[in-house]
């Protein structure tokens, strides 16, 4: 039998290699505007976060000389004249300049109390002439506040001047650089209490939405159609309203004079309301419920494709429901759980709106903060810092969900 070998021709080649990269360009042209999406919504404003997080170069652009000065200073008893000197020479010209101010923040936020020292200083030696500045600048400069005569003062101006620096992460976590370079706990601890909380807050919600949603999930899924579509409809009504308008109804109904205090008194339970509003458990509450829908999607969606007759073949055998539920059922519905639970935690983590409108000071998480040091004390370095912290926070977390309780883990009992 003779074999017939085919060659495929040089025009036929170009062609079909022709075709497969208009494929290739078209399949390309359809992801473009997803690609520019993630760029522009995703990867530039984390890139942007963490750059700003170590970056910041006020200081170092508004009195470059007297960093350089400072250099040479050992961190101990007061710097030379000619630091000094060339410090009121400087505060003169961003005098004139108006950016004083700037200066001001940023050691102030190296050595609190200290802004006010700063525009001070800068106005009264703003009517000083040149040639008193250099004559006795270093005299004058102590004569407009006590403060310049402290050792601290020109620690925290030098600590401010570098351009890149790691401090905005030590403050993130309650640290500090002590006077010979080393790293020492800050005496106010505020931000590694506030990521415990956040953390604690967001599991409790997670856990009170598998509470609720899962028993509602699997009514759902063992309902008639027309009952389960209609019990969808309620669960999806939350994203038809404004997410504004139903955490102000949680302040009208947790208000002092609110609907539950009323009915509570009217009950006889308690005799005077019961301070709800503006704590944690004003936070958990409402939450809990606006996050409620995320766990029940995936749940439903996944106890939707179960098989019923593995129960019924489990209870069949001689198991009891209970007992079928928990090796049979149970595992199979965990990888819904599993991402009802995910997005539930990663999201309650960086919530911002529901804990400022009802968590008050007591129920205030991280996001608050960040979102704080952003628009209030225009401290973005630190805000970025908080941010970055918590980004890698939830990666870490999500990286041991995923390698000890992801789908890959889950095995029928």
């Amino acid at each position: 039998m003779n074999s017939i070998s085919h060659t495929l021709d040089p025009d036929d080649a170009r062609n079909a290699a022709r075709e497969v990269r208009k494929r290739r360009l078209q399949a390309f042209l359809f992801v473009v505007p997803l690609l520019v999406f993630i760029m522009f919504a995703f990867v530039a404003p984390i890139t942007t976060m963490l750059y700003r997080s170590v970056h910041n170069p006020t200081v170092a652009n508004l009195v470059p000389e007297t960093l350089a000065a400072l250099e040479e200073w050992s961190g101990e008893g007061m710097p030379d004249d000619t630091v000094l000197i060339q410090f009121a020479t400087d505060m003169k010209r961003m005098a004139n300049e108006r950016t004083s101010g700037q200066l001001a923040d940023e050691i102030n936020r190296a050595l609190p109390g200290m802004s006010s020292v700063v525009k001070s200083t800068a106005r009264t030696l703003r009517r000083v002439e040149d040639s008193d500045l250099s004559a006795n600048g270093a005299t004058l400069l102590l004569a407009a506040n006590d403060r310049w005569s402290d050792p601290a003062t020109w620690r925290a101006v030098r600590d401010a001047g570098p351009t890149y620096s790691s401090s905005y992460y030590l403050t993130a976590v309650d640290m500090e650089r002590t006077t010979d370079g080393g790293i020492a706990p800050r005496d106010t601890q505020i931000y590694k209490q506030l990521y415990t909380k956040t953390l604690k807050m967001a599991l409790i919600i997670t856990i009170l939405t598998i509470l609720l949603g899962y028993p509602l999930a699997f009514f759902m899924a063992h309902a008639s159609s027309g009952l389960a579509n209609f019990l969808m409809v309620f669960v999806l009504l939350p994203f038809w309203t404004s997410l504004l308008v139903r955490t102000t109804a949680w302040i009208a109904l947790l208000q002092t004079n609110g609907v539950v205090n009323s009915t509570l008194i009217a009950l006889g339970i308690t005799d005077q309301p019961i301070e709800m509003l503006y704590t944690q458990f004003a936070t958990i509450i409402a939450m809990t419920h606006i996050l409620l829908p995320f766990m029940v999607l995936p749940l439903y969606a996944v106890m939707r494709g179960i098989d019923n007759s593995f129960m019924r073949a489990a209870i069949s055998m001689g198991s009891r429901p209970l007992g079928a539920w928990y090796k049979i059922y149970l595992p199979m519905s965990l990888p819904g759980l599993s991402a009802g639970a995910l997005l539930v935690f990663i999201i309650s983590v960086g919530y911002y709106i529901t804990p400022a409108l009802v968590g008050g000071v007591d129920g205030q998480m991280i996001s608050n903060i960040i979102a704080f040091h952003m628009q209030q004390s225009n401290n973005w370095e630190l805000a970025a810092a908080l941010g970055s912290l918590l980004l890698i926070l939830i990666l870490v977390l999500y990286w041991l969900f995923d390698k000890f309780v992801g789908t890959d883990n889950i095995k029928l009992g």
